[in-house]
């Protein structure tokens, strides 16, 4: 390992960089192209990452047509060569100044939360609430980053990442698993961080996408009894049967809160909202037993109105997460790692990084009834050399 400049950041041999790499960015709403920009060079406590894979979340298709939740230099992310994409993993290429904890060539998947280290939430650990959020540019640098929120992402060859939010790979698990593990982190963290979750608790969880997929085997892994799935789709259903769900309820042709009440009694301790309409948080709220949890983990495109009264009177707590804080993720990859559950379930289709309009476009339109859809650049290298 050498060093290959006066900034003291390390490179290795093994492992060269070019100074330009290819990346998508964000135009107009719903316009991404892709260019050539200058490789970003990692600084204090951070690495430079290699991208191998990316997962397609539903939060990236909200930032391209919307901006929100992103908010880059300070305003939506729009026609500022914004590169979006948050659910990567890759090969660690350059090391920054006095960074020991990994090496060159480590394989590692990402958290995309990296608080700013000095705030009352990220004292917590709660470095996804970070009051900081967004406040990284010119001349009010915090020091917080989200990868593809606030900070360039991993639709592109190369991203920066504090060490914080990396993760090594194990040599048994594959790219596309390892783009996994965030949203298997997100179910762990609203379960047990945030939820407190113990064993032989009930669980429903409302929605089988990726998620809410995931949290019943994070659920199920955990101990939890029964764990309930709520869903429309016939797929998916069965895929959350693979998972560990006990039962599977199909709303279209049973009384979803009758049978909960009817399996657990007097309603489940906890249940995870996972679709996030005006008629899931009601459900939820009545299927959950006195002094009971919701937790809302998906977001609503407009404001609800929720039996309130019935919260407060019973009791039930009710909680939104966002993302995968307190190391989460970390306790998630173990969990997949020691094959606790196999998240390739919900990876449905995968497409090279050169055709990641397409992919986002089946992401977006459920096309084959796509779950996760997951962008390879390991794909894109054997396409262009093929089509050489």
């Amino acid at each position: 390992m050498t060093e290959r400049n006066a900034q003291g950041v390390k490179y290795a041999d093994m492992m060269p960089v070019p100074d330009k790499m290819k990346a998508w960015v964000l135009g107009d709403p719903d316009e991404l192209k892709l260019i050539d920009k200058d490789v970003p060079v990692p600084g204090r406590a951070e690495a430079l990452v290699r991208i191998d894979a990316v997962a397609i979340c539903a939060t990236d298709l909200e930032i391209i047509s919307y901006g929100t939740p992103a908010m880059f230099e300070g305003g939506p992310p729009f026609n500022k060569n914004f590169t979006p994409g948050h659910e990567y993993m890759g090969t660690i290429a350059a090391l920054g100044p006095g960074v020991d904890e990994f090496e060159i060539g480590d394989r590692v998947t990402v958290e995309i939360h990296a608080g700013c280290g000095q705030c009352k939430r990220c004292r917590a650990g709660m470095y996804t609430s970070c009051h900081n959020y967004g406040l990284n540019y010119g001349d009010r640098d915090k020091g917080h980053r989200a990868n593809g929120f606030t900070t360039n992402g991993g639709f592109a060859e190369y991203a920066i990442n504090n060490i914080n939010t990396m993760i090594k790979v194990p040599d048994t698990m594959s790219d596309a698993e390892a783009t996994l593990v965030v949203t298997a982190g997100t179910s762990m963290y609203g379960l047990t961080e945030l939820g407190g979750l113990v064993a032989g608790e009930s669980v429903v969880v409302i929605g089988p996408g990726p998620i809410g997929l995931l949290a019943v085997a994070v659920a199920k892994s955990l101990g939890a009894s029964p764990v309930v799935l709520v869903g429309t789709r016939e797929n998916r259903n069965k895929i959350g049967l693979e998972l560990g769900a006990d039962v599977v309820i199909d709303a279209r042709s049973e009384d979803a809160l009758a049978r909960v009440k009817e399996l657990t009694g007097k309603g489940a301790d906890y249940v995870v909202d996972c679709a996030g309409t005006e008629a899931t948080v009601n459900q939820a709220v009545h299927m959950t037993n006195r002094g009971g949890k919701v937790c809302l983990a998906a977001f609503p495109k407009k404001p609800v109105e929720f039996d309130l009264g019935y919260l407060a009177v019973n009791n039930i707590y009710l909680y939104g997460i966002r993302g995968e804080g307190r190391s989460a993720t970390h306790r998630a990859m173990a969990f997949m790692a020691d094959k606790r559950f196999d998240a390739t379930k919900v990876h449905t289709h995968t497409f090279p990084m050169s055709d990641l309009p397409e992919a986002l476009r089946y992401a977006r339109e459920r096309i084959d009834d796509a779950i996760k859809v997951v962008v390879s650049m390991k794909d894109s290298a054997a396409k262009s050399a093929a089509a050489e």
